[in-house]
């Protein structure tokens, strides 16, 4: 019975040998030695169940060979025993025969008839004697052939067993080296993804630093603004986004959101009912009642990523500005509002927003900004969903 061993690898992979080495190039050497792994577990298994099987055919096969030699030590007593028992048969016939004087006058004759029958009687007697010794003899050598033939297969069955264990301890070995590359694997991966989260640490820390100096921008411009050549007569509106750095427009929702840093302006002349709300993101909620203008009587907001300037019951006008706006997560939104000013918008109250949509106020408020210079949002759904009420100014 041969034995072929095929598929165990004990060829090197390459893996990261550095802390540099791409996280994703590392998990995948990782992968592949633990599927090598896995294959080389079932191939050991199944090396394991033929040595068993060869190791139980060689001991039937040794039992065997002690069963035949057995048998032929019991076949040549048999043999040695016959020998002598059919020598004192033929002794004792012979006697009784000679004291029988009609017998042993065929042995003391000398006529031709008497020399005939002792012939005869001779060899009746070695014939039978032959017969006896020729049967014990040839099952004695049957069982020294059977013993010949089963120490040929006891050896057989020997040399398959040490070539099953010396396949077995060459895919042990195999194993071994993929353990040891495994580990070394999982080591360069765990540095790569210790220098992976110290960039990405490092980023973060940058961001957050960037973000720190451009809300100190912001402030400082807010506390000392750039002067605008701009002098808005009474009742009249101005673009409130007229000085803000980096300004850009983005989503119409509730009301028109927008990105960027610097100083927020009111719309118009008014008086300020709210500054803060926690129900918004950044807890800022700028509300302002407008006094003046096609829009008098409404009530305008400014919220999230803002810092107020402005305080409740103070006047404004069109040239006041009433919050800093930082680059924080947010963004500013601006919209109308509830007259209360207790942070509801015109188009909670009147059920036009679900959390992914423009409506009908966002959209007018906007077209007011645009017609005030100030870009204007981008649509989120067209048409909004909603209708003004009645006497709602346009733009």
């Amino acid at each position: 019975m041969a034995v072929l061993v095929t598929g165990l690898t004990t060829g090197a992979v390459l893996v990261p040998s550095t802390a540099t080495a791409d996280v994703n190039s590392a998990q995948a050497s990782v992968a592949q030695l633990q599927q090598r792994l896995a294959a080389d577990g079932v191939k050991i298994q199944q090396l394991v169940e033929q040595y068993d099987q060869a190791l139980a055919q060689q001991q039937v096969a040794t039992q065997h060979v002690q069963q035949a030699e057995a048998h032929l030590a019991a076949d040549q007593q048999a043999e040695n025993k016959a020998m002598a028992v059919l020598r004192s048969i033929a002794l004792s016939t012979y006697l009784s025969d000679a004291q029988d004087s009609s017998n042993l006058a065929i042995f003391s004759s000398g006529d031709a008839t008497s020399i005939v029958a002792q012939q005869e009687y001779t060899h009746i007697a070695n014939t039978g004697l032959r017969n006896a010794v020729d049967t014990v003899t040839i099952d004695a050598r049957n069982t020294a052939a059977s013993e010949v033939a089963l120490k040929a297969a006891q050896q057989q069955a020997q040399a398959l067993v040490s070539q099953l264990a010396a396949a077995q301890a060459a895919a042990q070995a195999a194993m071994n080296q993929d353990d040891a590359l495994l580990a070394s694997a999982k080591s360069n991966l765990a540095a790569a993804l210790a220098q992976q989260q110290a960039a990405q640490l490092a980023a973060e820390r940058a961001r957050e630093a960037a973000l720190a100096a451009a809300q100190a921008a912001a402030q400082t411009a807010a506390a000392h603004p750039p002067p605008v050549n701009f002098h808005p007569s009474p009742g009249s509106y101005a673009n409130p986004l007229r000085s803000v750095n980096g300004l850009n427009p983005e989503r119409i929702d509730q009301g028109v959101d927008y990105s960027g840093y610097g100083p927020v302006y009111a719309v118009g002349d008014g008086t300020v009912i709210s500054t803060t709300n926690g129900g918004w993101p950044g807890g800022t909620f700028i509300a302002y009642k407008l006094t003046d203008g096609p829009a008098a009587g409404l009530v305008a907001y400014a919220a999230e990523d803002l810092e107020p300037t402005v305080s409740v019951g103070q006047t404004v006008t069109a040239a006041t500005v009433i919050g800093t706006m930082y680059e924080g997560p947010d963004g500013m939104e601006t919209g109308w509002a509830d007259p209360s000013g207790d942070g509801m918008t015109m188009a909670r109250d009147y059920g036009q927003f679900n959390g992914n949509n423009s409506t009908a106020f966002g959209a007018n408020f906007s077209r007011m900004l645009a017609s005030l210079g100030a870009p204007p949002g981008v649509l989120e759904t067209n048409p909004p969903t909603g209708n003004l009420p009645p006497n709602w100014p346009t733009w």
